[in-house]
């Protein structure tokens, strides 16, 4: 099969995706909460951003190369963290790494993925990140730290915009819980996808949260309560300085969509801002990402690095974040789409789809460096 051809659109990954697992691990991966304003929003606005193309420049090559925290990228995006990665296919979390590694970006785990830090450590290369989610104890946080440095991350994002789980009413119906519960429905809906029964069962382990998992004492926990519920922490600017106190390596703050709120985060040492509203799957009211994006570059400055993740799904979306202030993008949902449309081939795919579709827009702009693009926006004039 040509995937050029057959899926020439992270759409189509998605389609193919949605067969291939089982209906609660769409549901988990597709969802955002509420009626998904927020998801609606995030595409309304990234859909009205527009470029103007430019004529005669000649032939272009465009470079797409970045830096980041003193660090050179091949390609100005990476891989976002997604819980549960490995439920949407056996051994997800390990072949993003190892793509993520052949094409020099960024990977980053999720302290609720099914791989340890430990799991994924030969397989990270220099490229890796964690995602922390605040736990309810300094002493547990002091326990982690370790072995996420240890494992090999130089990197660590904190998600702050996570105080409670949201309902995400997608997933409930759809009979979600970690690990899945061996009920009928549940049974019935694995055994209509084979090939993703298969995977796991060669992979070996019931996914769940492995690496939160370790903290939570078998018998303080009910079988379908996930270990993430049980220890997690709502953050505070206390916990906030306490992290940055006990991580030595970079600290990024994943969440922020008030320009004041970024403001004093750099004034308490956040090494980097990540603009996102978790893609919709936590709160559908508030405002599109990429509008607050401008505002937080010009609350920080210009030497404040800002990543923008929710809603990217073409290359042309990388760029208008990159237009609008972003030093980097990542994205989540469009690589959980590939590894479980096609596997490793399926990761490798989105690449190329993401980076030809940059290159080809950067073309018809006559730009060849991207921090060109902000002079070619529409709302310049």
């Amino acid at each position: 099969m040509d995937l050029d051809l057959s899926h020439p659109a992270v759409e189509d990954l998605r389609r193919t995706a949605q067969r291939r697992i089982p209906r609660f691990a769409f549901e988990y991966l597709d969802s955002a909460t509420g009626r998904e304003l927020g998801l609606k929003v995030n595409r309304q606005a990234l859909d009205s951003i527009g470029f103007m193309p430019a004529i005669l420049k000649g032939r272009t090559r465009a470079d797409l190369k970045r830096s980041l925290m003193g660090r050179d990228y091949d390609l100005p995006f990476g891989i976002a963290p997604v819980g549960m990665s490995g439920l949407m296919w056996a051994g997800a979390e390990r072949m993003l790494a190892q793509a993520a590694v052949r094409h020099n970006i960024p990977f980053c785990l999720s302290s609720v993925a099914v791989a340890s830090p430990e799991d994924v450590a030969p397989d990270i290369g220099s490229n890796g990140w964690f995602q922390h989610y605040p736990v309810n104890s300094g002493e547990l946080r002091r326990a982690m730290l370790p072995r996420i440095r240890a494992a090999g991350f130089h990197t660590l994002i904190i998600t702050v915009d996570v105080p409670e789980e949201s309902r995400r009413e997608r997933q409930r119906r759809a009979n979600l819980t970690v690990p899945p519960k061996a009920d009928l429905r549940t049974l019935a809906e694995m055994a209509s996808r084979p090939a993703w029964c298969l995977a796991h069962l060669r992979e070996g382990i019931m996914p769940r949260m492995r690496f939160f998992d370790d903290y939570v004492p078998s018998r303080g926990r009910e079988s379908f309560t996930h270990a993430g519920a049980l220890i997690r922490g709502i953050p505070d600017w206390q916990y906030l300085r306490e992290l940055r106190a006990e991580w030595d390596g970079h600290l990024v703050v994943k969440g922020v969509l008030r320009p004041e709120d970024a403001r004093m985060l750099v004034a308490e040492g956040a090494d980097c801002i990540w603009v996102s509203n978790h893609s919709g799957r936590q709160f559908e009211a508030g405002p599109a990402v990429i509008d607050q994006l401008p505002k937080i570059r010009a609350a920080v400055g210009p030497d404040i690095p800002l990543i923008y993740d929710s809603g990217v799904a073409w290359g042309l979306d990388i760029m208008r974040a990159l237009a609008k202030g972003a030093d980097f993008v990542m994205l989540g949902r469009a690589f959980q789409y590939a590894v479980a449309a096609f596997g490793a081939r399926g990761i490798e795919h989105l690449l190329h789809i993401l980076k030809a579709d940059i290159i080809a827009n950067m073309s018809q702009l006559g730009v060849e460096g991207l921090d060109a693009l902000s002079d070619c926006l529409l709302d310049q004039d």
